[in-house]
């Protein structure tokens, strides 16, 4: 039994396929579905499920999942002590991020540089997704942090946050369009058409939080992943885009002008997430704790 083999099972059990979890795991599945089969046979006991449309748990399997996460948190946990010892920084960091995250104010580009300068063994890979998947990604330990939209659910136990920029969430209208004043109630932007961020973003999810609350379901004409091409839509007078505030000179840039939104106004936050509940490798502790560094002096 080798620690590959309990790592693949339990990937196999996380994702309930082979398919994806070959996938995650960057193999071929005939190679996955051989090394887990090999582990079934050293055990003498079928471990998955394989009859139904998707990959579940023996009985035997369920009892040996949790004694497999415990192997690999373990062995995880000896790496890391070595390491912490010799001083020494390796392995790989993982981190995501919100498209349109990395501008000016918050220079992560530069962060990781000065880190990739410092700790030349580390590994770093960036992702840029929605905050929703990038949350999925963080509970399953495919990333080690990430910066994203806070959409106002509760997260769930385990992870930390810290909050590193909180903004007003406002309407941008055509310089032109004149049926708009200084500020307009939420509930009149019900049959508005809207222009939005994708589902499963910060400033989405925050909206939509918000209309439902206000007892309706907001008319989505457009949506897209970066806020600038919101801007252009807005501009062109395709509707009401949903975005972060702007000042007056960004707002011109684009040719579109903000309304505030009242009663309630919604407000957006950027935050960085990690998990508190299992171990960090050293090189992602001493990341975290530069980015924490400066995101907060870029507030």
């Amino acid at each position: 039994m080798e620690l590959r083999q309990l790592r693949y099972f339990v990937t196999v059990a996380q994702e309930a396929s082979f398919t994806r979890a070959a996938a995650r795991l960057h193999l071929a599945q005939p190679g996955l579905s051989a090394q887990i089969r090999q582990l079934e046979r050293e055990l003498g006991q079928p471990l998955l499920d394989r009859g139904g449309r998707t990959v579940t748990l023996t009985e035997v399997g369920a009892a040996v999942l949790r004694h497999a996460q415990a192997a690999l948190a373990a062995a995880e946990r000896i790496t890391h002590t070595v390491d912490e010892f010799s001083g020494l920084l390796r392995g790989q960091v993982r981190v995501g991020l919100i498209s349109g995250a990395a501008v000016e104010e918050f220079d992560v580009a530069a962060v990781l540089a000065e880190f990739h300068g410092d700790h030349p063994e580390v590994g770093i890979s960036l992702t840029e997704d929605t905050s929703e998947r990038m949350l999925a990604a963080l509970g399953r330990g495919d990333l080690d942090i990430a910066l994203i939209g806070m959409t106002g659910a509760d997260l769930e136990p385990g992870i930390g946050i810290e909050v590193v920029l909180e903004t007003a969430v406002v309407a941008a209208v055509a310089v032109a369009d004149l049926d708009y004043g200084a500020e307009i109630p939420l509930t009149a932007l019900r049959d508005r058409p809207l222009i939005c961020l994708t589902p499963g973003t910060g400033i989405r999810g925050v909206f939509e939080r918000a209309c439902a609350a206000a007892g309706f379901e907001p008319a989505i004409a457009y949506e897209a992943a970066a806020p600038a091409l919101l801007l252009r839509l807005a501009a062109r007078g395709l509707g009401v885009a949903v975005v972060p505030a702007l000042s007056t000179e960004e707002a011109a840039a684009f040719g579109v002008r903000t309304v505030r939104i009242v009663e309630p106004e919604p407000r957006g936050r950027l935050a960085l997430v990690w998990r508190t509940d299992r171990p960090a490798s050293p090189a992602a502790k001493v990341l975290l704790g530069q980015l924490r560094i400066a995101l907060r002096a870029g507030t």
